[in-house]
């Protein structure tokens, strides 16, 4: 699989490297291309990123995806686009409207913004990443959690963002009660 990381911070980055570690075509998207990004994955200007790429993951600042995706609308629409962006403080935490405005015909899947990038880094055993896709991004999401190491647990589709999107002030409660420890992850039991 061809995946476009929009961003090279801790989230983009940690992403990026494990799943070129898993074999995938990893590259990074920038406001300006060129070097290598973490992992030493291309880094290249965010309209060639996308070029080819069957995914697209959002792993900028909430507040700056409608600003960096604009302008690429026709390039998004129909790939798959995973939103692991928080909009943190903001009514609506997920970048889901503003993928809709410019892509409506992108498969959303919101996932990877819940936890820390340590766990993607080193995943705790059996921990699970609670996700919401729409049919056409599920597969290539669920693909792409397993290969961080992490259980995909699916709550719905772009109507469960919101569940979604709640989990984060837990895992930022729960980091808090253990003292800052951002190794912190849930599982399922049956």
């Amino acid at each position: 699989m061809r995946i476009a990381v929009i961003g090279t911070g801790n989230i983009g980055g940690t992403l990026g490297q494990r799943w070129r570690a898993a074999g995938h075509d990893v590259v990074y998207g920038g406001r300006s291309g060129g070097g290598q990004g973490p992992g030493g994955a291309p880094v290249l200007a965010v309209g060639d990123a996308l070029t080819g790429a069957d995914v697209v993951v959002l792993a900028v600042p909430g507040p700056v995806v409608a600003e960096v995706i604009g302008p690429h609308g026709a390039a998004l629409d129909g790939k798959v686009v995973i939103d692991a962006a928080n909009h943190i403080g903001a009514a609506e935490v997920s970048s889901h409207p503003a993928v809709t405005a410019v892509a409506p015909g992108a498969h959303y899947a919101r996932a990877f913004n819940t936890l820390g990038w340590e766990n993607f880094q080193d995943p705790p055993p059996g921990a699970v990443l609670f996700y919401a896709a729409d049919a056409g991004a599920r597969p290539a999401a669920e693909e792409l959690i397993t290969a961080v190491g992490l259980q995909p647990v699916l709550v719905g589709d772009a109507g469960a963002i919101g569940t979604v999107d709640a989990l984060l002030p837990l895992w930022f409660a729960l980091v808090q009660q253990h003292g800052g420890n951002r190794r912190v992850a849930l599982r399922v039991t049956q």
